[in-house]
């Protein structure tokens, strides 16, 4: 597991730990029952606070991406668990939203924005993405 991290970011710490883990275990960099570094020694080796990891892996238990074992340690769960499911839905759905508003703002119709995309799918099912 890679985490680096940034004081010149605008996002904390916590969050910035956190988006990393979260897309290392999306990208099959952490595998799923994978253990993660414990919170002391993440913390040890990043050079900051115990409290700070602790608020990324318990913002990581909360979306559905890890869990603590007693006396094991902190495993990475199964990427099909519904919570993940309902982080991607959040995700495609803040897309929308996004592309929505740049559409109103460049004065693009609904039946416009609907050609872009179905031109969008159907590169994508032709396995253009």
């Amino acid at each position: 597991m890679k985490v680096i991290i940034s004081n010149k970011s605008e996002q904390p710490i916590y969050q910035q730990i956190k988006i990393q883990i979260k897309e290392q275990i999306l990208a099959d960099e952490i595998k799923e029952n994978e253990y993660l570094p414990s919170i002391r020694q993440l913390a040890k080796d990043l050079g900051i606070s115990v409290i700070t990891t602790t608020r990324a892996y318990s913002d990581l238990e909360a979306e559905g991406f890890i869990t603590t074992i007693q006396g094991k340690g902190t495993v990475v769960l199964p990427k099909d668990n519904e919570l993940i499911r309902e982080q991607y839905f959040k995700k495609i759905e803040e897309g929308f939203i996004l592309a929505i508003e740049n559409a109103r703002l460049a004065k693009i119709s609904e039946q416009e924005l609907m050609v872009i995309y179905k031109n969008i799918l159907k590169e994508w099912n032709d396995g253009g993405s």
